[in-house]
């Protein structure tokens, strides 16, 4: 029994590219949807044994400061649409590479 060293190494090449694709994108695109004067603000799930849950106080403050950010944001209303799309654009290819890969598993198995 031996190793195919030469599709191992496709596999880590592969994988390794595909990781940074998304890891890239998504933060690219993380940092558009800021810059677009969208901050994403996620509410925490509760759980039973969740260490930490904001509170209704936190949770205001918090939307409080991403509401202030957004005011304070110097870029005209065209640079935050072209932000805003370019974030979605990021996101998108974020995406196809997760469903490319998805694709190239399952048809090529």
């Amino acid at each position: 029994m031996g190793i195919n060293w030469e599709a191992f190494l496709q596999v880590f090449v592969a994988a390794l590219l595909g990781a940074s694709i998304v890891v890239t994108f998504y933060a690219l695109g993380l940092r558009l949807l800021v810059r677009g004067g969208r901050p994403p603000l996620v509410a925490p799930a509760e759980f039973t044994d969740a260490i930490t849950v904001l509170s209704d106080k936190q949770r205001r403050r918090a939307e409080r400061a991403v509401a202030k950010a957004a005011q304070k944001n110097p870029l005209s209303d065209g640079q935050k649409r072209l932000s805003v799309v370019g974030a979605y654009v990021c996101f998108a290819v974020c995406a196809a590479a997760v469903l490319g890969a998805l694709l190239l598993i399952l048809l090529n198995h």
